[in-house]
């Protein structure tokens, strides 16, 4: 038997994540606890709505579920899966291999971190790379003034001692 207030609290805890329990009313699934592959259906069948809307939703459940004490049926595993294909948020080129397929599991805020991070960093990079091959450039160019005037400065004397 359960306490009162516990059921009261989940009752209210369900009226938070309105959208996902809806899904399960309509599809005969349990929403708390809800199971990691139950999330992920519903990320697939909603994933029409696009990551503004169903990401909220998203993390609604893991409130819910966090809020009541159990496990987060949305970290990691086929919900992050899930969550990955709507996405569709590339790795980081600069990754392993292995790592690049793991990266599908991580949720999707870490996954929209890391890769704008990633993103600036290579554009930092690009930047520091034309920076440093402009003044190569620009030193090869001097070098070569140098050289000519050095040039020309020896045959002008070696004329004048003629």
């Amino acid at each position: 038997m359960t306490h009162p207030l516990l059921t009261a609290l989940a009752q209210a805890r369900l009226r938070d994540a309105p959208m996902f329990v809806k899904w399960c009313e309509l599809n005969g699934v349990t929403a708390c606890p809800a199971t990691p592959a139950s999330v992920a259906r519903f990320v697939a069948d909603c994933a029409s709505l696009g990551m503004s809307r169903l990401w909220p939703a998203v993390q609604d459940i893991s409130r819910m579920h966090v809020a009541l004490g159990l496990a987060d049926p949305t970290l990691g595993g086929t919900a992050a899966s899930a969550m990955s294909a709507v996405a569709a948020i590339s790795p980081p080129r600069s990754w392993p291999g292995r790592f690049k397929q793991r990266f599908d599991a991580l949720p999707y805020d870490i996954q929209v971190h890391l890769a704008s991070h990633e993103a600036q960093r290579e554009r930092a990079l690009r930047r520091a790379q034309n920076d440093a091959a402009s003044c190569r450039q620009k030193l090869a160019a001097f070098e070569a003034q140098t050289k000519d005037e050095q040039t020309n400065g020896n045959e002008t004397a070696a004329h004048g001692k003629a």
